[in-house]
């Protein structure tokens, strides 16, 4: 099976701009996230896809593979859909090009041993929360799912209610997603949908239709994005303390 890890990368983020190639300790971070991302041993191949020819320029001088993608994709599914279309595999993964110490662990849990051809389908990787203000925290999305580890609903308040029972684990969506073509372009044909526009989490597009998201738990899953500069500084600390 041939399976490709993708790093979205979008040069123009409101909080931090060119942050792809923002320096960590020596190298620009899509180097740092590219590295991680390397060591997974189920990839057949690891690119970035660019919206920027400033970050090609930068790959293209660390011998990073890279793909120029459109400039009006909104979200990275569609980044990923675009590659599809010419590198052929028979599953993608999204890395997140802002998580310079992403969990291996987690890449790999994204991959399943087997991948449907003939209809839509797509992982995602979950984690506990043990704090009360993660549980609270609109920004961590909540995730429910049933027996089988399909997910049923995302949400950014907490779900389930806690009417009856209180022995219940919260878990929250990580941002590594793994789909096969099909499911890549359902997403470029569909439109958002209904509980997509209410609650503002683009990976509902899958459950509003009915696609089929396999879930994988990976305990302890460290999420760092950088999105501004007290992430950046926060993250920089981290590295310099790991060499």
């Amino acid at each position: 099976m041939r399976v490709i890890g993708v790093i979205p990368a979008r040069y123009n983020s409101s909080r931090l701009p060119g942050k792809p190639i923002v320096d960590i300790c020596g190298h620009p971070m899509i180097w740092w996230v590219y590295q991680q991302a390397s060591k997974v041993k189920e990839f057949s191949d690891v690119l970035v896809a660019a919206d920027d020819g400033r970050i090609k320029a930068v790959c293209d001088s660390l011998s990073i593979p890279v793909i120029m993608t459109s400039d009006k994709h909104k979200t990275a599914a569609n980044r990923l859909q675009e590659v599809s279309e010419t590198v052929r595999a028979d599953f993608y993964v999204q890395i997140n090009g802002d998580e310079p110490l992403i969990d291996t662990r987690a890449v790999s849990a994204a991959i399943p041993d087997y991948v449907p051809q003939d209809t839509e389908f797509g992982t995602n990787i979950i984690t506990e929360m043990t704090n009360p203000e993660q549980v609270m925290d609109s920004s961590n999305i909540k995730v429910v799912f049933d027996c089988s580890m399909n997910a049923l609903y995302m949400s950014r308040i907490p779900i389930p209610y806690p009417y009856k029972s209180l022995n219940f684990k919260y878990y929250k969506h990580v941002g590594i997603i793994g789909c096969n073509k099909k499911m890549l372009d359902f997403y470029r044909d569909s439109e958002p949908g209904r509980f997509e526009l209410v609650e503002g989490i683009d990976t509902l597009r899958f459950l509003d239709y009915g696609k089929q998201l396999k879930l994988s738990i990976v305990s302890g899953c460290r999420c760092l994005s950088v999105d501004t500069e007290k992430d950046l500084e926060f993250v920089t600390r981290i590295i310099e303390g790991e060499q």
